[in-house]
C-alpha cells in the first residue's frame, strides 16, 4: 500500500497513521468475513473456531483515542544484513500491535517484535545500527507533533526527550494505561527476560514495576503464544480495587486472555466470614504450618495389623502383613502426594495377588489386576490403612481439637503460639466454621498436599512484599513448572508478616533461583514529593536506595497546617480540583465516614477505589488500607499522624504512611490538624 506525498514531514506520518488505521480495519473485516460453515467436523470444533475469530476481532480493536503507533527506526542497513554491501536501510514503525497492508506488507510493527528494540534500548554509545529514532505526539488519537533522535550522528548532543517526558506526566484520569511508549531500557531488560527464568523487581513508588510486570506477561505471551495458550497465565493482585484499576493494560497491548486474581481468590475452598487478630495471623501464615499440616494429614496413615485374604473363585490369595507394611512403607517413602498414594495402593497389593497368581502357573492380565484392586477386601483394607481426608475437616480439627494440634506441632509450634491460633469456639462443621482468610491458606496447603495443585506457565504477582510465607507457598503451587515475574517494594510492606528479604519470600515461592532486580529511576512521583516521603526509609527500610525522580517538572507540594482538619481536606480537594488531572483524597480508614460526610455536605461527588472516574467526578476518596498500587494526578493527604495510628505498631504505620504519600504523580498536598510524625519533621539521617 502506497503513502501519499505529501509536503512536510507531519502531514506525511498523518497520512501514514490514516494508511495504517485503514489496514487494521480491513484485517478485522478479513476476519469478520470469514465463513466457517464447511470447515469444522462437528459443532464442538465449530464453537471453539467461532470463539477464537470473535477474540482476534477484539484483539484487531482500533481504539479511536489510543495511538496506532507511537514510534519510528530509521534503520542504516536492512535488520540481519549489516554486512551486506549494498543492504538499504529499512524503515519500520512501531506500535502496540501489528499491522499489515492487503499484500501483507507491515504498516506498523508490534513494539515486541525484535527489530523493535532498538525503539527502546538504542543511545548514542549504541545506536543498535538505527540511524533514526522518532517519537511521536498525540493529542486524543491525532498525531500532532514529532521529534528526532540521529543516534549516528555524532554531532548532535544526546538530549532528554521532551515528548517522552509529556508522556510520562499526561494527566491521568480514569483506569491505569500502558507505558509502551516510555519503557526505558532497565524495564525493558526485565520485560524481555526469557520464559524459563523467573525475575523478582524490586521497584520503590513510580518506578513503573507494575508495569514492567504487565508487559512482561504481554511480551511472552507474544514470544510464546502457544505454550502459553496450553498453560495460561495469571496476574495477582492485592486486592479488586487495585485489579480494577490495571484491568485495561493487557486488553489495550491486544491480549485478553490473561486471568486476574487475588491470593484470596486462588485459595476459596471455604467461605470466608471470620478474621484473626494479629499475632494469630502471623503464626497461621509461617511456614512451619505446612509441616504441621503434613504431620497431621500423614498421622491418617495406619500400620495394617493383619494380612488380607482375597477370594477369586474357588482360589484364596493371602497377602500377608508384613508385604502390605512393605507397601506402605515403599509409598510414603516416595514423598508422592497423599491422595496418589491412596490410589496406587490397592493396585500395588492387586500386584502381590497377580505375583502369587503367576507363581501358581496363572496368565492374569491388567483386567484382573483392576478386578482384585476393586475386591472388597482390599477396598477394606485400603480404607483402615489409608483413609480419605479432607482437608478443610482437616485443619477445622487442627484449629479446634487442642490435643491433635499439640500432638502435631509438637517441637514446631510453642504451646503460647498453639494457644493463639487455637479457636476459642469450636464448630460443628466446615460449612458453619467462621474460617479467616489465612485459615484458607491453610485449607490450600493441606488440598495441594493430598492432591496435586494445577500449575501454569507463567504468574505474576504484584505488591507481593504482603504476602505471607504460607500465601507465597500457595502462589507458588500455582507455577511449580512455569515461571514466576514478582514485584514489590520492601519499603511498602503494611502486614505484620511483611516479606523481610527477597531471597527468603522467593524461597517460600519455590523460585530461589530467581534473578532479582532493583528499579530506583522514577517516572511517576514528582522530585519533591518523593524526596520528602524518602525520609521515612532510613525507619521502614534502612538497606533500601531512595527514589530518584528523573521528572523534569518538579511537581506541587505544600504542607499546610489546618485548624480543622475535615474543613481544610475537603477545601483542599476543591483547589485541586480547579486543576486537569484525577485528585485523591487519602486518609486513614476510621477518618473516611466523617470526610465521606463533609464533601457531600459540600456539594463535592466523589467515587471509591476501584470505581470509574469520569472528567466530571474526579475525586477519589481512598481508606489508606487501599491506597496500595493506585495513583492520582493530585493528592491530599489528610492528618499523616492519624494513618501511622491507625496500624497496629509505629513502623506498620509508617510503612502505610509512605504508601499514602506516594500515590501523587503531579503533586501532593498534606493538611494535618495535629502534629506531623516526628520522622517527617527531622531531616533525613546521615
Amino acid at each position: 500500500m502506497s503513502t501519499p506525498v505529501h509536503d512536510d514531514p507531519l502531514s506525511r506520518e498523518r497520512a501514514h497513521l490514516a494508511a495504517s488505521r485503514a489496514a487494521l480495519r480491513g484485517m478485522r473485516e478479513d476476519v469478520e468475513s470469514l465463513d466457517i460453515t464447511d470447515v469444522t467436523a462437528n459443532w464442538v470444533n465449530a464453537a471453539v473456531l467461532e470463539n477464537q475469530i470473535e477474540e482476534r476481532i477484539k484483539a484487531l480493536a482500533d481504539l479511536s483515542d489510543t495511538p496506532l503507533f507511537f514510534g519510528r527506526l530509521d534503520y542504516l542497513h536492512a535488520p540481519g544484513a549489516e554486512d551486506a554491501e549494498g543492504a538499504e536501510g529499512e524503515r519500520f514503525y512501531i506500535g502496540r500491535r501489528h499491522v499489515h497492508d492487503a499484500d501483507g506488507d507491515p504498516m506498523v510493527i508490534d513494539w515486541r517484535a525484535p527489530v523493535s528494540q532498538p525503539f527502546y534500548r538504542a543511545s548514542k554509545k549504541d545506536p543498535m545500527d538505527v540511524g533514526l529514532r522518532r517519537r511521536f505526539g498525540y493529542t486524543g488519537g491525532d498525531l500532532t507533533a514529532y521529534e528526532d533522535e540521529h543516534l549516528s550522528d555524532p554531532a548532535e548532543a544526546e538530549a532528554t526527550s521532551k515528548l517522552l517526558q509529556q508522556e510520562i506526566e499526561r494527566p491521568r484520569v480514569g483506569p491505569m494505561r500502558d507505558i509502551v511508549a516510555t519503557i526505558q531500557p532497565e524495564q525493558d531488560e526485565i520485560v524481555r527476560a526469557g520464559l524459563a527464568g523467573s525475575v523478582c523487581v524490586q521497584g520503590g513508588p513510580g518506578t513503573g514495576k507494575t508495569a514492567v510486570g504487565l508487559h512482561r506477561v504481554a511480551y511472552l505471551l507474544y514470544a510464546h503464544r502457544e505454550r502459553l495458550a496450553r498453560t495460561g497465565t495469571l496476574v495477582i493482585g492485592p486486592n479488586r480495587s487495585f485489579l480494577h484499576y490495571i484491568e485495561q493494560v493487557l486488553p489495550a497491548l491486544g491480549e485478553l486472555t490473561v486471568r486476574q486474581a487475588t491470593v484470596d481468590d486462588l485459595v476459596a475452598h471455604v467461605e470466608v466470614r471470620g478474621a484473626d487478630d494479629a499475632a494469630a495471623a502471623v503464626i497461621k501464615g509461617d511456614a512451619r504450618m505446612a509441616e504441621v499440616l503434613r504431620r497431621a494429614l500423614y498421622a491418617h496413615v495406619t500400620p495394617p495389623t493383619e494380612g488380607i485374604v482375597v477370594v477369586r473363585g474357588s482360589r484364596r490369595w493371602r497377602v500377608a502383613v508384613y508385604e502390605l507394611e512393605e507397601i506402605v512403607r515403599e509409598l510414603l517413602d516416595r514423598d508422592i502426594r497423599y491422595g496418589a498414594a491412596r490410589e496406587a495402593l490397592p493396585q500395588r497389593i492387586a500386584h502381590a495377588v497377580l505375583v502369587q497368581m503367576e507363581r501358581a502357573g496363572e496368565a492374569p492380565d491388567d483386567r484382573v489386576q483392576n478386578a482384585v484392586a476393586r475386591n472388597a477386601a482390599v477396598k477394606a483394607a485400603v480404607k483402615a490403612i489409608w483413609p480419605q481426608v479432607d482437608p478443610a475437616r482437616l485443619v477445622l480439627r487442627l484449629l479446634t481439637d487442642a490435643d491433635f494440634l499439640a500432638e502435631h506441632s509438637e517441637g514446631v509450634l510453642t504451646e503460647d503460639e498453639r494457644k493463639a491460633i487455637l479457636w476459642a469456639r469450636p464448630a460443628r462443621s466446615v460449612k458453619s466454621a467462621r474460617w479467616s482468610p489465612a485459615d484458607a491458606v491453610l485449607v490450600d496447603e493441606a488440598t495441594d498436599l493430598i492432591e496435586r495443585t494445577h500449575s501454569l506457565g507463567h504468574v505474576v504477582l504484584d505488591e507481593a512484599q504482603d504476602l505471607s510465607p504460607m500465601q507465597y507457598r500457595a502462589v507458588g503451587r500455582r507455577c511449580t513448572t512455569g515461571s514466576a515475574t514478582v514485584l514489590g517494594d520492601l519499603a511498602q510492606g503494611t502486614t505484620p508478616w511483611a516479606t523481610r528479604s527477597w531471597e527468603e519470600a522467593l524461597a517460600h515461592l519455590g523460585k530461589g533461583e530467581a534473578v532479582i532486580e532493583e528499579l530506583t529511576a522514577g517516572f511517576r512521583v514528582p522530585t519533591d514529593v518523593i524526596s520528602y516521603a524518602s525520609r521515612l526509609l532510613p525507619h521502614i527500610a534502612p538497606g533500601l536506595t531512595p527514589v530518584a525522580s528523573i521528572r523534569e517538572n518538579p511537581g506541587f507540594f505544600e504542607i499546610r497546617p489546618a485548624a480543622d482538619g475535615t474543613a481544610d481536606a475537603v477545601a483542599a480537594c476543591r483547589e485541586l480540583l480547579d486543576r486537569e488531572g484525577s485528585v485523591g483524597l487519602i486518609a486513614a480508614d476510621a477518618r473516611v465516614p466523617e470526610l465521606a460526610e463533609a464533601l457531600g455536605a459540600a456539594g463535592i461527588g466523589f467515587v471509591g477505589p476501584g470505581e470509574e472516574t469520569t472528567r466530571a467526578t474526579r475525586l477519589t476518596l481512598v481508606p489508606a488500607s487501599l491506597a496500595k498500587g493506585l495513583e492520582y494526578d493530585y493528592v491530599v493527604l489528610d492528618e499523616p499522624q492519624a494513618v501511622v495510628d491507625g496500624e497496629p505498631d509505629e513502623r506498620t504505620g509508617l510503612r502505610r504512611l509512605y504508601v499514602c504519600l506516594t500515590r501523587a504523580v503531579s503533586g501532593l498536598l498534606v493538611t494535618h490538624a495535629t502534629a506531623l510524625p516526628p520522622q517527617l519533621q527531622a531531616p533525613v539521617p546521615a
